[in-house]
């Protein structure tokens, strides 16, 4: 059977590192109760100017160079964010430009925090159909300049990086198992940027309102993430055949700590196989899952043959979740 090998991985986080500390400065709010209700000691924060292309560039070509291969050997290119560089053209059209290459197929795939997933799933569907063979699949966010520091519930979560993964067909048993991807529309208010889109366009009269900022029902996010959480990772699990037992490591979407660890107890996994990485990057929505899968990759966690399992929740509603054979 073929089936979307990774065989490559990069991440790339923007040089400055805002603290709690720092953030105590600008809103109402301190280290202890971000740290409490969060889980996140510090986040990296993109300089004026500097784009999701600009983070996602370097970490495609450092999933490149560790595949071994280069831009001119990519069939496809899918960047995964909410915090693209323009309206449009596409970011991904953008990072293939970086990469010094034309002609070759580059879209974006839109699904918050989920993004990541849904790009794998759409990369897999595309690897298993015969249409590609090479994928280079970026996630990639600029968050912080989205949020309102006068809302401290927003103000603390997000933090700005990229990841990037390079998928090969192959055959065997090695690759992407299962993919499982969901939405609830019902709920797109719980997690949303209300302006910016052709519903409430950006004007002079609304430009310094909160209408262009991060808006959050926090509990009830809480609420709906642990729940789907829980039931994806079971999805995943019983569509590859195996138990919560024979997942290696579990890299979840790193929203918020409180909603790793409660997951984590709900499925039965203990903490030294779940991936964390909030504490030091904060919630890079669709980077987030790419970035911290490369971080596991050069820390040695995952080992040849190992089960991993991916999760993820988001605006959306989004969900989903995907279970890889190293």
């Amino acid at each position: 059977m073929i089936r979307a090998r990774i065989v490559g991985t990069g991440h790339h986080l923007p040089q400055h590192i805002r603290t709690n500390a720092e953030l105590e400065k600008m809103c109402d709010t301190t280290d202890a109760w971000i740290q409490q209700r969060t889980g996140i000691q510090q986040r990296h924060v993109a300089a004026p100017g500097e784009a999701a292309s600009a983070l996602g560039a370097p970490a495609a070509q450092r999933a490149l160079e560790s595949a071994g291969i280069t831009a001119a050997d990519v069939d496809l290119i899918l960047c995964c964010t909410t915090t693209g560089d323009y309206q449009f053209p596409a970011t991904a059209c953008v990072i293939q430009e970086l990469l010094g290459i034309t002609g070759t197929p580059s879209f974006d795939v839109n699904a918050a925090c989920s993004g990541f997933m849904y790009g794998l799933a759409t990369a897999d569907a595309f690897i298993r159909s015969g249409l590609y063979k090479t994928i280079l699949l970026v996630g990639t966010e600029v968050c912080t300049n989205r949020v309102d520091y006068d809302k401290r519930d927003t103000a603390v979560l997000f933090g700005d990086g990229a990841g990037a993964i390079v998928l090969r067909a192959e055959e065997g048993e090695r690759g992407v198992l299962t993919t499982h991807l969901w939405a609830d529309g019902s709920g797109r208010e719980v997690l949303w940027l209300p302006a910016g889109g052709s519903k409430i366009p950006v004007t002079r009269d609304n430009v310094d309102t909160d209408l262009n900022t991060i808006h959050m029902k926090g509990k009830e996010l809480f609420k709906r993430a642990v729940t789907e959480f829980v039931a994806c990772t079971k999805v995943a699990c019983d569509a590859a055949g195996i138990s919560m037992d024979d997942v290696a490591l579990f890299i979840p979407h790193q929203a918020n700590i409180r909603i790793i660890e409660a997951v984590g107890e709900r499925i039965g996994l203990p903490a030294e196989r779940i991936f964390v990485n909030i504490d030091k990057v904060a919630n890079c929505t669709a980077a987030s899952i790419p970035l911290a899968l490369d971080q596991a990759v050069r820390a040695d966690r995952i080992a040849d043959g190992d089960y991993v399992l991916l999760a993820s929740f988001g605006a959306g509603l989004t969900w989903a979740s995907a279970i890889v054979r190293w």
